[in-house]
């Protein structure tokens, strides 16, 4: 703030005025503050405020009919960092949020410092629409750049993500699948179709989020093998790209199916948790590997210390940390794992982190982690023998996870309940080495809880108003 200038006659008459009034008063207090003083501390403590905290965007997903499925829309509020900390803070997306475009849960993600949010809309004649708001508190989501549509080039219900690279760059992926049989006979002879593989196409279209605008795409044939192709096996869903440390790889998570080369039937029944409930062997966990930027020259890499899926669902399923990538796996006959590939972009099947081991349960299943940046991560979970809710899945629970240690212990500071089930969970935010989420039941409230990933100590934050048969998906 610009002062006003003063001569030496004004200045000395000042300090005359100011020394007479300092021998005639008997007040030893501190003399008050010019209002310009005032105010400059008042503007620098606002400063201040404003660098040490962040918003936190809430997001609360619709029933339609059946409680806990979120299809009836998704809803989001921002509060600041001071404010979610704040348990007399009350937060109602429900009634009084910013409904996010999206047939069903919509596909959301944020920059890094949470003063953006990115949407895709997932299904329905809106899906496939990218959008991008600024976060200006409440219920103000400003919309921001180009609404642009990846439809074209990944379908209306695309899977994609935010590519940690400086809010740069959004990838979305797309698989689809067709089964190649052999028909041996001739007109005049009738025998039964041979099963040769089943065609699996990747399309991949990367996203530049500072301007909204498509970066590039590319469309390929992947194989996994002719020895397994023959016996049924092909990666029947993808999701979660993720770069490597050196920026030049992009790793695309795997679901592998199998069909009955006799009867083209799956050999695993298709529900929505994506886990099998058939006794075909479960092979090694597998991931798609491109060159970045290109998008070219595919491979696929296999663990041998992890069994299931890592495409994971709706949360990101692998980040990058000191150099290499971890990723969670689903689905894993033996709990699930959190694995590592290298910087040679190959698995390095000697980290072993076997969750049904660290938390001393069987049947891990991971449904939504994320870690902060001293390898320190909050992650979300069921077992085998977890009590169903009123969703039809498992009651849920949250851990504390060292990647460096490779150990885990349950968060005991958050009240569990049956109907709190976290398979739609999509985020958490990350401030420093504190990590932000949301707990609740369907169709009650909660809280944000707040996790020191460096002391374990957890706060209680700000209550979250529910609404009937409704969830919460996480913060952002």
């Amino acid at each position: 703030m610009k002062r006003p200038n003063l001569n030496l006659k004004s200045f000395a008459m000042a300090l005359l005025a100011a020394g007479f009034m300092t021998a005639c008063s008997s007040d030893d207090s501190a003399p008050t503050p010019e209002p310009e003083q005032e105010e400059q501390e008042q503007e620098e403590e606002q400063e201040e405020e404003e660098q040490e905290t962040r918003w936190i965007t809430i997001a609360g997903a619709k029933m339609d009919e059946t409680p806990g499925n979120g299809n009836g829309g998704t809803l989001i509020y921002s509060v600041t960092s001071t404010e979610a900390k704040d348990p007399t803070v009350q937060i109602d997306p429900f009634n009084n949020g910013f409904e996010a475009p999206s047939n069903r849960t919509a596909r959301l993600q944020a920059s890094e410092d949470g003063s953006t949010i990115f949407n895709i809309s997932y299904a329905g004649d809106t899906g496939g629409n990218y959008t991008k708001y600024t976060v200006n508190g409440g219920n103000d989501f400003e919309p921001t750049g180009s609404e642009i549509s990846i439809a074209p080039y990944v379908g209306s219900a695309p899977r994609w993500i935010k590519l940690f690279d400086g809010d740069q760059t959004g990838c979305a992926v797309r698989m689809d699948t067709e089964h190649i049989v052999d028909d041996n006979g001739t007109p005049d002879e009738v025998t039964d179709d041979t099963y040769v593989r089943t065609q699996q196409t990747v399309g991949v279209v990367t996203l530049d989020l500072v301007n909204s605008a498509i970066k590039s795409f590319e469309s390929f044939e992947l194989s996994i093998g002719e020895e397994l192709e023959s016996q049924g096996y092909y990666i029947g869903r993808i999701d979660m790209p993720t770069l490597n440390a050196a920026g030049d790889k992009l790793y695309i998570g795997a679901r592998l199916n199998k069909v009955d080369p006799a009867t083209l039937e799956r050999d695993e029944e298709n529900n929505p948790d994506f886990e099998s409930d058939s006794d075909y062997e479960i092979l090694g966990s597998k991931t798609i590997v491109l060159d970045y930027p290109s998008l070219s020259n595919p491979t696929v890499i296999s663990s041998s210390v992890g069994h299931g899926n890592t495409n994971g669902y709706r949360s990101i399923n692998s980040f990058e940390y000191d150099g290499a990538v971890y990723q969670a796996n689903q689905g894993d006959p033996e709990g699930s794992h959190i694995l590592k590939i290298g910087a040679d972009n190959q698995y390095d099947d000697s980290y072993d982190f076997n969750l049904d081991d660290a938390l001393g349960v069987t049947g891990a299943y991971v449904l939504a982690w994320r870690p902060a940046a001293n390898g320190k991560a909050v992650l979300a979970y069921r077992h085998d023998g977890s009590a169903e809710g009123i969703s039809g899945r498992g009651e849920s629970f949250f851990a504390l996870v060292d990647l460096n240690t490779q150990t885990a212990t349950r968060i005991d500071d958050i009240p569990y309940e049956v109907d709190m089930e976290m398979f739609q969970y999509q985020g958490y935010a990350v401030d420093g080495n504190e990590i932000y989420l949301t707990a609740s039941a369907t169709g009650k409230d909660g809280h944000i809880y707040i996790v020191d990933t460096e002391t374990g100590e957890v706060t209680q934050g700000a209550q979250l108003i529910n609404a009937e048969g409704s969830h919460f998906i996480g913060a952002w």
